[in-house]
């Protein structure tokens, strides 16, 4: 019986360090669920361990590793049932063995026990503890038996990372734990026979003594100089903030599609039957009052108990060409963190069950802000509580998420403020380039309104006010888009868009008016039914300090007609009015002529005036030799690759930019705001003209010329087949194909695309005099021209 109890210290001190490291690693685990499944890991490894001490060593491990299949199995369903997956267990077995790994690594702290999150430790504290109990049982090498449990410990120490208060408490316990498994003895009571030096003679006992005692005080010495050496060094990293493994994993990322969700507003808007989501909604918000115009989403402050708007995306960085996602979405559970809400904001909760139909992409539509997701696995950005699903969406799909629908208090919002500083330097950021139009109209609106939020209502009012909504205007927000829907002529098609060009335009005018701003696609809902593509829309959000981020609505009212732009903004002029006249500049007077020496210029001995002229002749077209071949390199090598380098897509679109930028050499450049077939009609009529002789006439002004004349010359023979000036129409086509169709287009189409390209820029400099063709290889526009 004592034997017995004295054999019982080991495995407790195995199973005790195991449960310690389960502990660790639970730090950053919602819940205590993982730690009591890594314990009884370690339980159930160390006690098959003893059980089969008496079976052969190589029959030990396949009936352990049975038996850690069976608890893991368990452990799966248990946790995949409580998270409420979808699936057999087959499935989600399956699923977590194949990333359990960079799931564990890019989940949201804390991380909710999910198959995917528990397989990993589950698997490596069994193996941990039937390794260690086979080397410190079996073999009775104790000391090295604690080898994979320190090894587990510090794996888990590792996964943790910065993300959770220091483990002083669970260290300090593992190595008390390990001191007492050697210290406590294992065998049965010492007998004379257990002294290595019985029966030998008393010289030679005392020799081996010696030498005992020289070994041991040896290895004290050296376990002190490496306590003296390294315990500077160890103490050193204690303040330290530890690696976070999780810089190394890339997580979860949006789709080419979805990284700028809001170029799909136009494209829904002339569609916009199409069926892509159905709701239903447990506790349906209150109806809007009968009679009401359908506001924008949650518009203003007070939404008056209007159905909530879905979110899809939320827009935050801005380059001048195209607003984009920009989020850190992280693998989440079924809870998701919370935030804390405004004092005195309200805050009701609404649960919706979402189906989704023809939604396309990994964007995953919720009410914001979303706190628990049930019935499928989610990523989670916390930041613009934002949500996708990795695996991206399916027709069928359906899953529930809770809500947290939070709403300002409206009397807050005039003497608010809105934060500056690093932490919201991303939704200030305007990106070179700003059309001085813009910054005019901005600096206008913001002269007569102080306050923040009177800043933000007033870029809200002038939008509603002058400018008209509709479903047919072009996709587009960079910069020269935005410039033409806030100030091109209405007879052509200025000062008109989509919800696109209205939330766009609000959030670059705030930000030059010192607001931090972004934008959020999404829809309108009733609550209940289906959500189709013309509820699609966009809208704006500004911070306010306290408040959180609060929408606006700068989208007209429909029984409003627009006043023209030029009744409230008129640009400053760039030269000062005739009246201003300036004053008079004193011409300095000329140098007097320079008087030469008595008796002649001398000889200073240096190179003859010939040589030098020569020389500097010389060195100068050398020079200018030089720069032009190095011109007509870059300028080929930019050719080949648009047209040969990237995807099917890029080169075509690479294509296409090969004939704008042969426009504007020719002196025919075409607006940013025109549709790809209305660019193709315009370099039909620049070819056209050319061949006639009359490429010295002014340009139309783009946008405001009609169609262009179809070419009703005879046809001219071209390498790719067809007249040049005809089949820009089929490049056209392509370029479309490409933008709203990617992934279509085949390598063939962008063979056929560079083609068309190359013919046309061919047949369009031909149609130049000679000195502008010698001038149009060199020329080092299309290397700086932006894009």
């Amino acid at each position: 019986m004592l034997r017995a109890l004295r054999a019982v210290p080991v495995p407790l001190a195995l199973i005790a360090m195991i449960g310690l490291a389960g502990a660790v690693l639970g730090r950053v685990y919602a819940g205590p669920l993982l730690t009591r499944l890594v314990l009884g890991a370690a339980i159930g490894s160390v006690l098959v361990s003893m059980a089969a001490r008496r079976l052969p060593s190589w029959l030990v491990a396949p009936v352990s590793v049975t038996a850690m299949a069976g608890w893991t199995a368990w452990s799966l369903r248990l946790t995949g049932t409580r998270a409420e997956l979808p699936g057999g267990l087959a499935e989600v077995t399956a699923d977590a063995a194949t990333n359990g790994i960079p799931r564990l690594l890019t989940a949201m702290i804390p991380v909710e026990p999910t198959p995917d999150t528990v397989l990993v430790p589950l698997v490596a504290a069994w193996l941990a503890g039937l390794a260690a109990a086979e080397v410190a049982l079996r073999a009775g090498r104790v000391l090295l038996g604690y080898l994979p449990p320190v090894l587990l410990y510090a794996a888990a120490l590792y996964v943790v990372g910065p993300n959770a208060d220091p483990a002083i408490g669970p260290t300090l316990a593992f190595v008390a734990v390990a001191v007492l498994g050697l210290a406590v003895p294992s065998g049965g009571a010492a007998t004379p026979g257990d002294d290595p030096t019985a029966g030998l003679a008393p010289a030679v006992r005392a020799a081996v003594r010696a030498r005992l005692a020289a070994a041991s005080a040896a290895g004290l010495a050296v376990v002190v100089g490496l306590a003296a050496l390294l315990g500077p060094a160890l103490a050193g990293q204690v303040d330290g903030r530890p690696v976070d493994p999780r810089r190394y994993v890339e997580p979860p990322q949006v789709e080419a599609l979805d990284e700028s969700p809001l170029i799909r507003i136009s494209g829904w808007a002339l569609n916009p039957g199409q069926k892509l989501l159905d709701v239903r909604t447990d506790s349906p918000d209150a109806p809007a009052p009968t009679g009401t115009p359908d506001p924008a989403p949650d518009s203003g402050p007070d939404t008056g108990g209007r159905p909530a708007p879905i979110r899809l995306a939320v827009l935050s960085d801005y380059d001048g060409v195209t607003w984009r996602v920009g989020a850190t979405y992280r693998n989440a559970g079924r809870i998701l963190p919370a935030t804390a809400s405004a004092p005195d904001s309200t805050v009701r909760t609404v649960r919706q069950e979402i189906t989704v139909a023809e939604l396309s992409g990994r964007l995953l539509p919720a009410v914001a802000t979303p706190r628990e997701v049930t019935g499928a696995r989610v990523a989670y950005d916390p930041t613009t509580g934002t949500l996708i699903r990795p695996e991206g969406l399916t027709p069928g799909l359906s899953y529930t998420v809770t809500s947290a629908v939070e709403t300002p208090d409206g009397n807050l919002l005039s003497t608010a403020d809105v934060p500056a500083g690093d932490e919201v330097a991303r939704v200030l950021r305007i990106a070179d380039g700003v059309p001085e139009p813009l910054r005019r109209l901005a600096t206008q609106l913001a002269e007569s309104n102080g306050a923040p939020y009177a800043r933000a209502a007033a870029v809200e009012q002038f939008l509603a006010e002058h400018y008209r909504l509709v479903a047919d205007a072009p996709s587009g927000h960079a910069y020269p888009n935005l410039n033409f829907f806030l100030f091109g002529p209405r007879d052509a098609g200025g000062q008109r868009g989509t919800s696109e060009q209205f939330a766009a335009a609000f959030a670059v005018l705030g930000r030059l008016a010192g607001l931090p701003t972004r934008v959020v696609v999404g829809f309108r809902s009733t609550g209940d039914g289906p959500v189709r593509a013309g509820d699609a829309y966009a809208w704006p959000e500004v911070l306010f300090d306290g408040l959180g981020w609060v929408p606006f609505d700068p989208l007209p009212r429909p029984d409003e007609e627009p006043r023209p732009v030029e009744e409230d903004f008129r640009p400053t002029p760039d030269e000062p009015p005739p009246s201003e006249v300036p004053e008079p500049t004193v011409e300095p007077t000329a140098p007097p002529e320079p008087v030469a020496a008595p008796g002649g210029p001398t000889d200073a001995g240096g190179p003859s005036t010939a040589l030098l002229v020569g020389g500097g002749t010389g060195g100068t077209l050398l020079l200018v030799v030089t720069a032009l071949v190095v011109l007509l390199v870059m300028r080929r090598a930019q050719t080949r690759a648009r047209l040969e380098r990237g995807d099917p897509g890029q080169r075509i679109a690479g294509a296409w930019r090969e004939v704008t930028d042969a426009l504007r050499l020719a002196g025919r450049p075409v607006g940013g705001d025109l549709a790809a077939t209305e660019v193709a009609a315009h370099a039909r009529r620049a070819l056209t003209d050319g061949r006639a002789g009359i490429s010295g006439a002014p340009a139309d002004p783009v946008g405001t010329a009609g169609p262009a004349p179809a070419d009703t010359g005879p046809p001219r023979t071209t390498t790719g087949g067809g007249d040049p000036d005809a089949r820009v129409d089929e490049l056209a086509g392509l370029l479309n194909q490409a933008a709203f169709a990617p992934g279509t287009v085949t390598p063939e189409q962008a063979t056929r695309a560079g083609a068309i390209a190359n013919d046309y820029v061919t047949a369009l400099r031909a149609a130049r005099p000679w000195w502008r063709r010698v001038l149009w290889s060199v020329r080092p526009g299309p290397l700086r021209w932006r894009r």
